[in-house]
Order: C-alpha cells, then sequence, then structure tokens
C-alpha cells in the first residue's frame, strides 16, 4: 500500500513538473533569442559606420593620387612643349639651309651649262682637226682609211697569234712535264709492281709419242680413229713425219685442249678405238671443266675480288682458254686487274672497285664464240644479268671507248688494259692492220693544210710531218701540231700514245761563179 502510494506521488510530481519544466525553458529560449537580436543589431550598426569610415578615407586617398598625376601631367605637357618648340627652331633653321643650297646648286648648275656649251664646242673643234689630220695622213702615207685599218688589223693578227702560240706552247710545256712525270711516276711503279711474262699463244699442240709405232694405232683401220677423235673435239690431227709427235691444229684453244688431254689418255691406256675414244673426250672435258673452275678461282684469289657469281667465276677461268692477238686473255685480265688497283691505290681512288673492274672487262672474251655482239656487249649483257655494280659494269662498256668513263677508275682500267696490251712480245698484230694503221696516220696528217710530206715511224709510234715554210710559220706550227693529235685521237684507235713531230726547213742556195 505504501508502495502504490509511493509510486502515484512519484507520477504526479512527474506530470506537474514536466510542463513547468518546458514553460521555463521556453522562456530562457526566448531571452538569448531577444539578446541575440540586440547584439545583431549593434553589429551591424557598428559595421556600417566603419563602412562610411573607410569609404571617406578611399575617397580622400583618390582624390591625392588625382591632384598628384594632374601635377605630372602638367609637369609633362611643359617638358613635352619645350621639345617641340627645340624641334620647330631646329627645323626652320634646315629649312633656311635647304634654301640657300638650292641657291648655290642652281648657280653651279648654270656654270655646269657653261662648261658643257664650251666642250661641246670645243669637241666640234677636234673632230675638224682630226678629219683635217687624217685627210693628210692619207696624203703623206698614199694609203686610204680602210687600207691603214686593214694593214693594223693584219699586223694585231699576226702578234696576236705569236703570243697565242707562245702561250699555248708555255702552257702546254708546263702541263706535260708535269703531267708526264707524275704519269711515269705511276705507270713505272705500277708495271714494276706488277711485272709479267708473255708468250705468244700459238694455234698448234704437239702430244708426244712413245714411239712411231703409236701413229698407226692412232689412225686406226681406215682412218676410223682419228676421225672420231677429229668429230668429237672439232680439232685437226696432222700425222706426218715427225718422229714421235703428233700435232694438234685449231683455232679454238679450249677443243684444242680436250683433244690433248683426251689423246694422252688414250695413249697411256693403250686401248685406241672409237668407243674408248669417246669415252676419253668425255673425261677430258670433264678435267677441263674442272681446270676452268680452278683457274677462276686462282684469278679471284690472286687478284682479291669477292663476291663474285660462281658462273662468273667459271666465265673468268674460261679465259685461260682464250687469246687474243696470241695474248693469254685470262693473264692479261688478272695483269690489268693489278695494274688497274696499284694506280688507283698511288692516285687514292678506289682500288676494289679499279681491280674488280679490270678483272671483268673482258669477260665477254668467254663467251664472244657463242654468241652475236662484241665481246664489250657480250661482257655488258653478262654483268647485268648477273646484277654487277653499275661503275663496274660502265668500266667495262668505257674500256674500248664506245661510251664515256663515268668514274675515274674506268679510265684507269682502259690505261691500264693499254699498258697490259703494249708491253713488248705481249701481242702479235696482223700486217694487215699494222699496215692501214700506218696508212692512217699518214692520211690525217697530209689532210692539213700546209704538209708538204708526213712520214709514220717507229711501228706506227711516231708521224713526222714536213711542212712548207711559206705556208706555216713557227708559231701556227705549235697549233697544227695540237690539231694533228686532236684529230689523230677522235678518229683513230691505238695502244699507248703517238709522237707528233712537225718540222720546219727553210733553205737558201745560191751559187758563186
Amino acid at each position: 500500500m505504501n508502495i502504490l502510494i509511493i509510486i502515484a506521488a512519484v507520477l504526479i510530481s512527474f506530470a506537474i513538473g514536466v510542463p513547468v519544466g518546458m514553460a521555463y525553458r521556453k522562456k530562457i529560449a526566448e531571452s538569448k533569442i531577444q539578446g541575440a537580436e540586440v547584439e545583431a543589431r549593434r553589429l551591424l550598426e557598428t559595421a556600417k559606420k566603419e563602412a562610411e569610415n573607410l569609404r571617406k578615407e578611399e575617397i580622400f586617398k583618390a582624390k591625392e593620387e588625382i591632384m598628384a598625376n594632374r601635377k605630372e601631367l602638367d609637369q609633362e605637357i611643359k617638358e613635352r612643349r619645350g621639345e617641340v618648340q627645340k624641334q620647330e627652331a631646329r627645323l626652320i633653321q634646315k629649312e633656311e639651309n635647304l634654301e640657300r643650297r638650292e641657291d648655290n646648286f642652281e648657280k653651279k648648275e648654270r656654270d655646269l651649262e657653261r662648261e658643257l656649251a664650251n666642250i661641246d664646242k670645243q669637241k666640234e673643234e677636234l673632230e675638224e682637226l682630226h678629219k683635217e689630220e687624217m685627210v693628210q695622213l692619207q696624203k703623206i702615207a698614199s694609203l686610204s682609211k680602210e687600207e691603214a685599218k686593214e694593214r693594223l688589223l693584219s699586223e694585231m693578227d699576226k702578234q696576236l697569234t705569236q703570243e697565242k702560240a707562245a702561250l699555248i706552247r708555255e702552257k702546254e710545256q708546263k702541263a706535260k712535264e708535269e703531267a708526264t712525270k707524275n704519269a711515269k711516276e705511276i705507270l713505272s711503279y705500277a708495271v714494276q709492281k706488277c711485272a709479267a711474262d708473255h708468250s705468244q699463244e700459238t694455234t698448234v699442240s704437239i702430244v708426244s709419242l712413245p714411239n712411231d709405232d703409236m701413229k698407226g694405232r692412232i689412225i686406226g683401220r681406215e682412218g676410223r680413229n682419228i676421225k672420231a677423235l677429229e668429230t668429237l673435239t672439232g680439232i685437226d690431227l696432222i700425222i706426218d713425219d715427225t718422229p714421235e709427235a703428233v700435232v694438234l691444229s685449231g683455232f679454238d684453244p679450249l677443243r684444242r685442249e680436250v683433244a690433248k688431254i683426251a689423246l694422252e689418255k688414250l695413249i697411256d691406256d693403250g686401248r685406241i678405238h672409237p668407243a674408248k675414244i669417246e669415252e676419253m673426250v668425255e673425261k677430258a672435258k670433264e678435267e677441263v671443266e674442272n681446270t676452268i673452275k680452278e683457274e677462276g678461282e686462282r684469278a679471284v684469289l690472286e687478284t682479291g675480288v669477292i663476291g663474285l657469281n660462281p658462273d662468273v667465276v667459271k666465265l673468268i677461268g674460261k679465259l685461260k682458254y682464250r687469246t687474243s692477238y696470241g695474248q693469254n686473255v685470262l693473264n692479261h685480265s688478272i695483269e690489268v686487274s693489278n695494274l688497274a688497283r696499284i694506280m688507283a691505290e698511288e692516285l687514292g681512288l678506289d682500288p676494289k672497285l679499279a681491280r674488280r673492274a679490270g678483272l671483268l672487262h673482258d669477260i665477254g672474251k668467254a663467251l664472244d664464240h657463242d654468241m652475236e655482239g662484241t665481246h664489250v656487249e657480250i661482257g655488258v649483257e653478262v654483268l647485268k644479268k648477273f646484277k654487277e655494280n653499275p661503275l663496274v659494269i660502265n668500266a667495262v662498256e668505257a674500256h674500248h671507248g664506245d661510251v664515256e668513263p663515268q668514274t675515274l677508275e674506268a679510265v684507269l682500267v682502259q690505261a691500264a688494259d693499254a699498258i697490259s696490251a703494249s708491253r713488248p712480245g705481249a701481242r702479235r698484230e696482223t700486217l694487215e692492220a699494222y699496215i692501214k694503221r700506218l696508212q692512217n696516220l699518214e692520211e690525217i696528217a697530209d689532210s692539213f693544210d700546209g704538209v708538204e710530206k708526213s712520214f709514220a715511224i717507229q711501228a706506227g709510234r711516231e708521224v713526222r710531218i714536213v711542212v712548207k715554210p711559206e705556208k706555216i710559220s713557227d708559231d701556227q706550227m705549235t697549233i697544227l701540231a695540237r690539231d694533228v693529235s686532236k684529230r689523230i685521237e677522235n678518229e683513230m684507235d691505238y695502244p699507248g700514245q703517238i709522237k707528233v713531230n712537225i718540222i720546219r726547213e727553210t733553205k737558201v742556195v745560191d751559187y758563186a761563179k
């Protein structure tokens, strides 16, 4: 019971205290809000006062700045006005100076006009005097003006011819001496380093026999053995009274070599009949093919040329069995390659290009018996087929002057080819070609006006020209020698060089009685 009373009392107290507390809190909150509003109004008034003070201060500062700027502007305007006044004064002074100069120029112009008038008058007087003097000179000299002019021009032409000839002689002599000296040094060095023995190739080969009885076995019954051998090789066998020897005759060295090897094998074997001959010829061909490959590799190794197509190497080896004017073409190509390389090294050019072009320059001769065209055309076609360096192809195409050389290395190949071909004993020329070259030299020399007689001497290495002294003067001889040399260079093909020697002789004969 007591507990219930206590609980009831607590509940009653709680019910009464809650509304009272809420009312009290509301009153406190309202008083705080009123205080905040009062404080806000106070702060707002203070802020307005401060802002008004700042505005007044800023206005005052702006006015002060405007006054200062106005003073500076007034000062600058004063200074500018002073400068403008000074410039106006200077311009006025300059204008006055220009007016004075204009007056002086007008005065000088009048003076010049008077002087020009005097000069024109003096010029007219001089022309009159010149005409009078010309008339007097023509009377004294008994020559007209045109005649005197012609004589003067003639004398000047003679003098110019003499001076031109003297200048040409001096320059040519100096250039020739220097060029000849350098060329001789380089060529002699190259030839000395690349000395080669030469022997003439012949069109026959001799096969030694163990005894003369072997001749009958080679001929065979009714000549069937010799006919089989000649048919298979294309070479003529000459069996005559020569003791213990058979002569193989033919213009193709390759076929002759096959026939020689086959015959030697038959002699060693002892069995000689058509079937055995055919077998030995095939073996000889294989042996020659191997020799061709080995010779090509030897030439490439000896000259130091690398990167060649194997088919090109075989063609190089085939040159071993090819001759030109009796000179072995493979040996000639190796020598040209070495000579061109040495000269290129001495001149600071590309020795690799020079030796490669030198080795390949006659490659066409390996196929010229089997294809139409010159060996140059064939060689160029073959090298293009194997995608050779265009500069090498140009050197091959230009080594006989068919096209213009594009590089100095191509010119060196031309020179090396001429050196190798003109070595003593390197080649033999036919009598007809030799005589034709001499005749061409004399015909070229005789075609010039004033030439009395010409003689080709020293196997065509020199042409001696005798001129008419009344038509060719000493000065004109120099020009004539140059013209003859140029024409020989343009119209003839020859190894080495040809000396043009001009002789002018004046004779006076009288008799004492």
